[in-house]
Parts: structure tokens; sequence; C-alpha cells
């Protein structure tokens, strides 16, 4: 912290004395009477960095969203893949593997998107119903050749299941990195402080229009942080995918003809 703010110091101390050193040497046409064309200036660079700022930090943080999305999609895909696979073993296999199946979809839905929202994390008990069901389809009889075709199904879906839980859980911890918030609020800091340097008269319009002016700010503000973590913001990935294949499991069971998952 103090080498970053030693560097900051330092360009404005090399602002400064080239500023002062051309004074010296560029012709006198060039001056103006006043500092209004320096405060001028100083405000579209203020502006300048603020929007590519906000511009850099909403580009990373809604491609993080959109990858986020993606493995939830990814991951209720392979359930649905091992659900129907499973549909071809005896019945006593096809039960225990379908149910497990359905009871790790459940507890995704339920008890481990309340921890990812409240400690950023995935869920213990969630990944044990993972381990029961690997562990159920590696036990399955492999003399009988009429179900290696399917157990080879089921562990491409859990190898699928696996990934996309491990990126989820990565998804789960990410946040904005602090140093992009520093930039975020130093900005912000010399945006507002652009209506003190500007000169412009404390009217009742110009106190009505500053306030308008904070307003968007603030909502810029806002929607950077209801965008970061994208299991715990404002702005939380849906759970819809795997209520969709909840719905398909029932279909798959009842013999109905299921519907697409989200693409």
């Amino acid at each position: 912290m103090a080498l970053q703010l030693g560097v900051l110091v330092l360009f404005a101390l090399v602002a400064v004395t080239v500023f002062l050193a051309g004074d010296r040497v560029r012709p006198k046409s060039w001056r103006h009477s006043d500092d209004e064309a320096s405060s001028t200036m100083v405000l579209d660079l203020v502006n300048m960095f603020f929007a590519a700022i906000v511009a850099f930090i909403v580009v990373i943080l809604w491609q993080q969203y959109d990858n986020s999305h993606s493995h939830t999609v990814t991951e209720a895909k392979a359930l649905v893949a091992m659900y129907e696979a499973a549909n071809d073993l005896p019945d006593t296999e096809r039960a225990q593997v379908q149910g497990l199946v359905h009871d790790y979809t459940a507890r995704v839905v339920g008890e481990e998107w309340q921890v990812m929202s409240r400690d950023a994390k995935l869920s213990q008990n969630t990944q044990d119903t993972l381990d029961d069901l690997r562990a159920a389809v590696s036990g399955l009889p492999t003399t009988d050749p009429s179900l290696k075709g399917v157990q080879d199904k089921l562990d491409t879906g859990l190898d699928a299941v696996a990934d996309a839980r491990y990126d989820r859980g990565i998804d789960a911890e990410y946040r904005l990195p602090s140093f992009l918030y520093v930039a975020l609020w130093f900005g912000t800091g010399m945006l507002l402080l652009g209506t003190v340097v500007s000169g412009v008269v404390v009217t009742k319009r110009s106190v009505i229009m500053t306030g308008l002016f904070g307003v968007v700010v603030g909502a810029v503000i806002l929607a950077v942080y209801q965008l970061d973590r994208p299991f715990a913001g404002g702005n939380t990935i849906s759970k819809d995918a795997y209520e969709l294949a909840l719905s398909r499991f029932q279909h798959i069971v009842s013999g109905a003809t299921p519907t697409g998952l989200p693409r």
C-alpha cells in the first residue's frame, strides 16, 4: 500500500514539475488569463477516468455472472442425463441411483443455495450426497455386459457434475479485487469534488442538479455492488436450471416427454 501511494505521489509531483517547467518555455500566446481551462481539463479527465473504471468493472462482473449461470445450467443438464441413463438399470440399482441424483439436486436447490449466499462456499452435506452417488455408480455390477454402456454414461455425467460443481464453488467465493473498489471510490470522490472546483454558483437549480448527479453516481455504485458475488449479491443467479431438472425427473419417471433445459 505504501508503495502504491508513493507511485501516486510521484506522478503528482511529475505532473506539477512538467506543468511549471513547461510554463517557462511555452509562448505567452498559449496562456489564459484565468484557470478556467485547467479546471475544465481536470474535470474532463476525471469524468473519463470514472467512466472507464465503471465500464471495466461492469464488464468483469457481468462476464463472471454469465459464467456462473452457465455452470449451473451445465450441472443441471448433466444431472438430467444421469437420471435418464439410470432408467436402463435394474429396478434396485435404478431406484438407488435416481434417488441419489434427486436428493443431490434437491440439496443444491435448498440447503446449498443458502450456504452459498450466507458463507460464500459449498455445502458439505451436498458434497457427501454426491460422494454417495459416485459410490453407487462405482458399485454397479460390472460383470453384466448390458450395464457397461449405462455405467459409462453415468460416469461421464458424474464427471460433468463434479466439474461444474467445482466451478460453482469458485464462483460462490468470487469477489471483485479490492484494488478495483479502491479505484472506483477514488474516481467517485474526484467526481463529486468536481462540483466544487468547477466554480458553479450555489443556487436552487444547481443544488437540485447536483442532487440528481449524486443519484446517478449512487445508482452506478449500487449496480456494481449488486453484480458482485453472483450467489449472494443483490442480483443473484437463479435456481431455475435445477428446479427444471427436478421437474424433468418427474417426467422421466412417469414416461412423459420432457421439456428442454435452457441453453
